[in-house]
């Protein structure tokens, strides 16, 4: 009757086992058929980026996002399991120019933009069927092959409408701006994209003399952690109300920051401004005709430094701003790659890395330094290839973000938000939000749909079928929605009819991410994406068929998404963003966030560091249940420790139940036990059953409720610190008090009380260890 367990389990093999059955027996299948029809429980997949195998890391949200749609399941509800693949941008082009042993945009232009472009989609291809394999491993059920890519033709279809309703609605922006930039990527960062990004650096520390013009022997010291920015100093700012000193050198300096010395002469900031002063590199061609001048500024902090400010508009985000304010030159000192141009002298060619130390050596040589050290201090880096972050002015399209943050800011406060603290940071983030800054200047990504003619007037595509209508030359090679095929495109300007090429710009990743509740689900796909979906390289990576608006109004908004916190800034605000300003809802009813994943040292893992763990060798070590009891086990406001030392206590405790249910097997084969499957609705009642009987029934069923409970409220750590205690109550209260009765005669009582127990805890454990229960 009742299948022998080995002594001890082999947690991978068993799993293997399992795996074979629900394979062979299509139990995944069946489950789907048998909820069809019942009530709609509605999940939307946060696209996972294709371009590496997964690391445990990556495992914990994979579990939570099984797990509740497991208990949905058992609960009868008829849902969609459907699967997501981010495809493009900078995650996708840096994994691919580390194998070609590429290192700068000029090297991947020389390598071919088709090849590259191919490049990437072959690396998409692996990196989606080797996630494919482990989040099945990890027992994980979706509609594998039934996936979405965002790099479909359909998906950029759909983000081409929504450029092109927020170019209506006049949101879309083109504008100079002094913007972080990754030298190594040749693009601009964007501002959710900075969050996360800051990590402790040490960089030089130098106070600087600016000599005044109209005060002979007086200067201006300044301080700043960034001394190649100086060569493109335009301006020194000064606290306004402040107190500045003049020792007796001739040094101005702001006298809060030097409360022991004796100053020769005292102004105020409003005095000093409008001073000429000598730069520190007008030698050069680049600075010869800049006016320099002090000028006032609020925000001038007397916290550090010398309470005067450096002020470079092309190398700082308010400084840039300070130049419209007060009608200061912009000097653009490095290009893309971060180098100084001819225009800088001996610095040219050099890159900002290249030359700090050689500029103070310089300024200490004409002698303008003053003092040179070093300060560690928080500094941004590029999120896809940690190169640290410059401020450069690039020509970047925006979508303005203020007649949309109510109405976002509004909506969020519907949102069951879990933990509920998380709810506080988006709307943190709605409020301090900028202008989003959509453009990349890169080549593996969403074709920005954007066609500006010399006239003033620009096209914004928002459609294949319009492309096609529109389109003068070019439309015979396009193979894909890709560059380099669709920059051959030419259209003819609907206001003067002269031939528009497209901008060269693609668009940042999370418009490829953030449109899906809508182009995953269909929505008005009757009425306008052209027929086919996928696009043409990416060899059968074409994703699902696309469904028709009434499946979209079935199934939005979701129910439920799952992600880590740093998505908040990310995937949450992007797919609430877009789905706001197209069908004025936010996209889901209920989130569910948590923290990171750390090693057992409270580390974060990184290859370079040597703690990250591989999915598959965890697999190996531990199996795929003990890592998700870990996840499971962990509140979501706390990082989780992750590791093989912990994996040994679940293993511990997990042994308990193992060998509760060993004893039952024993013995109730011994006796001939035949379960009565009725007994599993209110729990097994004869003559012989007992007050202990009773007592685990009742034991039984409040577990059930009080995990359900948590269940409901989509918090997993409520469910295994429960389970715990019912197995505690189990193995060292119920069959410890009745072991007699299960060999004897009259144990039948016993024996369908200990199997309703363990059965019915299975059932309410099953989302989360699936492969034991």
């Amino acid at each position: 009757m009742f299948q022998q367990l080995p002594r001890i389990p082999s947690h991978p093999d068993l799993e293997r086992d399992v795996l074979d059955w629900w394979k062979r027996e299509d139990i995944f299948t069946q489950l789907k058929e048998k909820n069809a029809g019942g009530p709609k429980f509605s999940f939307i997949d946060g696209p996972i980026t294709a371009n590496k195998r997964m690391g445990v890391h990556h495992m914990w949200g994979r579990t939570l996002k099984d797990v509740f749609q497991r208990y949905k399941a058992l609960r009868g509800f008829e849902q969609r399991y459907q699967n997501g693949y981010d495809c493009q941008g900078l995650w996708v082009e840096v994994g691919v120019e580390r194998e070609l042993g590429l290192n700068s945009k000029r090297e991947i232009e020389a390598y071919g933009l088709a090849e590259f472009s191919e490049k990437c989609v072959e690396k998409v291809a692996w990196s989606a069927e080797a996630i494919t394999r482990q989040s099945q491993r990890l027992g994980m059920w979706m509609d594998w092959g039934n996936d979405y890519f965002t790099f479909s033709d359909t998906n950029i279809e759909y983000i081409w409408r929504f450029l092109q309703t927020v170019h209506e609605r006049g949101w879309l922006l083109r504008g100079q701006r002094s913007t972080e930039w990754c030298p190594r990527c040749g693009t601009a960062i964007s501002q959710h994209e900075l969050i996360g990004s800051y990590t402790d650096r040490s960089d030089p520390s130098v106070s600087v003399r600016f000599p005044l013009l109209e005060r002979d022997g007086e200067f201006l010291v300044i301080w700043t952690t960034t001394p190649w920015t100086l060569p493109a100093n335009v301006a020194a700012a000064v606290a306004p109300d402040a107190d500045y000193g003049r020792m007796a050198n001739g040094d101005w300096v702001a006298v809060a920051r030097f409360p022991d010395e004796i100053f020769d002469e005292v102004l105020k900031g409003s005095d000093l401004a409008g001073l000429l002063y000598t730069g520190p590199f007008d030698h050069l061609d680049a600075a010869s005709e800049v006016k320099h001048r002090v000028i006032p500024w609020e925000e001038v902090s007397l916290e550090d430094g010398t309470g005067i400010v450096h002020i470079a508009p092309g190398c700082g985000n308010e400084d840039f701003e300070l130049s419209g304010i007060h009608d200061l030159d912009v000097l653009q000192p490095v290009d893309e790659s971060g180098c100084f141009d001819a225009s800088y002298g001996w610095l040219a060619g050099m890159s900002t890395s290249d030359v700090p130390e050689l500029i103070i050596r310089d300024l200490d040589k004409r002698g303008l330094l003053v003092e040179s050290g070093e300060i560690v201090h928080r500094y941004p880096h590029c999120w896809r290839c940690e190169t640290p972050l410059i401020f450069r002015i690039s020509d970047d399209w925006f979508i303005g973000v203020e007649e949309i943050r109510p109405k976002l800011r509004s909506a969020n406060k519907e949102v069951n938000w879990v933990p509920s603290h998380f709810g506080k940071r988006m709307d943190d983030w709605l409020v301090n939000m900028g202008d989003w800054n959509i453009s990349r200047k890169r080549f593996f990504g969403l074709p920005l749909p954007f066609y500006p003619c010399s006239c003033g007037h620009l096209t914004v595509i928002g459609s294949l079928e319009e492309l096609r209508e529109k389109a003068i030359t070019g439309l015979e090679n396009l193979q894909e929605l890709h560059r380099p095929w669709i920059d051959e495109i030419v259209i003819r300007c609907d206001r003067c009819c002269a031939e528009v090429k497209r901008i060269p710009e693609v668009g940042d990743v999370w418009l490829d991410a953030g449109i899906v509740p809508l182009s995953t689900l269909g929505w008005q796909s009757d009425q306008w994406v052209d027929e086919g979906n996928g696009t043409g390289a990416a060899k059968g990576l074409t994703g699902a068929p696309l469904p028709d608006h009434s499946y979209w109004e079935m199934w939005f908004p979701a129910n439920w998404v799952s992600e880590m916190r740093e998505q908040i800034r990310l995937w949450f605000h992007s797919i609430a963003f877009m789905s706001m300003a197209m069908v004025d809802q936010l996209p889901y009813k209920s989130v569910l966030s948590y923290e990171k994943l750390l090693d057992e040292d409270g580390n974060e893992m990184h290859g370079s560091r040597g703690n990250a763990i591989d999915a598959d060798e965890a697999f190996e070590h531990m199996g795929a249940d003990v890592m998700r009891w870990m996840y499971c086990s962990q509140p979501p406001s706390q990082n989780i420790r992750f590791g093989y030392g912990p994996g040994e206590e679940v293993k511990r405790k997990l042994l308990t139940l193992w060998n509760s249910v060993s004893f039952f097997i024993q013995y109730a084969e011994i006796s001939d036990f035949v379960p009565v499957y009725s007994d599993l609705s209110k729990g097994p009642e004869s003559d012989e059953t007992t007050s202990l009987d009773r007592w685990l029934i009742v034991r039984t069923h409040e577990l059930i409720s009080e995990c359900s409970n948590s269940y409901e409220e989509y918090l997993t750590a409520g469910v295994t610190g429960k389970f715990e205690r019912f197995l505690d109550d189990l193995s060292n209260w119920y069959i410890r008090l009745n072991r007699r009765r299960f060999w004897e005669e009259d144990g039948d009582a016993a024996f369908r009380t200990l199997w309703f127990g363990i059965v019915q805890s299975l059932r309410v454990v099953a989302p989360i260890m699936p492969f034991l229960a």
